[in-house]
């Protein structure tokens, strides 16, 4: 964006859904949202309009925005949802608009109402690219696009369902690469913990078995994508 939003626009901005982002105006209104970088237009009908990161921005204050496609949008249209964040080093190149927490990143997103919000559009896309690529329109089990990036899909889950990723201090879950195909690892310290992300992704149409480590028996989660 290369100016701040007008004060209609504005408007429109702040009166979205504090959570979904979901706007209302008039087609040209929601259009010049579109082209300035802080609403998208879903691609299915009945093509509603929601806010994009730069426009929660705008609405809480943090900013004028910028251009470019937020995390509803990507996770809608499959090129965004659970992309990991730099420092990684897991399942795909660094950076993006909307980064699912893997765990252990050296550079994590600030916690906080912003971030459950990018999460919850993250989510929320990704059901939707469940229904319109399922053959069956389902919803309950992954997708093509999560069996081509498993540790963002997994990640994803995991954080839209509230569980703790690790920090550089704190412990949590983490996400990993296997060299089994369409299996990743999930590695979390605490038992309890461990169960409640086994029962987070199979809710979430992954089938899961708890392992334990050869040398070290540390037990840890094989996870992958149902097909029925």
């Amino acid at each position: 964006m290369t100016r701040p939003p007008t004060a209609a626009q504005r408007r429109l901005v702040d009166a979205a859904d504090p959570v979904t982002g979901r706007l209302r105006g008039t087609p040209s209104q929601l259009a010049a949202l579109v082209r300035h970088g802080l609403a998208f237009r879903h691609p299915r009908p009945p093509h509603t309009h929601f806010l994009t990161p730069a426009g929660h921005r705008i609405r809480e204050g943090g900013g004028d925005g910028g251009a470019g496609a937020g995390a509803g949008a990507g996770a809608a249209d499959g090129t965004a949802a659970g992309r990991p964040a730099s420092g990684t080093g897991s399942d795909g190149a660094a950076g993006g608009v909307f980064a699912a927490r893997v765990g252990g990143e050296q550079d994590p997103p600030d916690a906080g109402p912003a971030r459950t919000r990018e999460v919850h559009s993250a989510w929320q896309g990704l059901l939707e690219l469940r229904r319109m690529t399922n053959t069956d329109g389902a919803v309950d089990r992954p997708c093509g696009w999560e069996r081509a990036h498993l540790v963002r899909a997994a990640a994803l889950a995991l954080e839209a369902a509230g569980h703790r990723p690790a920090g550089t201090d704190p412990p949590g879950y983490r996400v990993r690469a296997t060299p089994q195909p369409e299996a990743v690892a999930v590695h979390e310290p605490d038992a309890t913990a461990l169960r409640a992300c086994a029962a987070t992704l199979e809710r979430a149409g992954w089938q899961v078995g708890e392992y334990s480590e050869p040398r070290t028996g540390t037990r840890y989660l094989l996870a992958s994508p149902r097909r029925v």
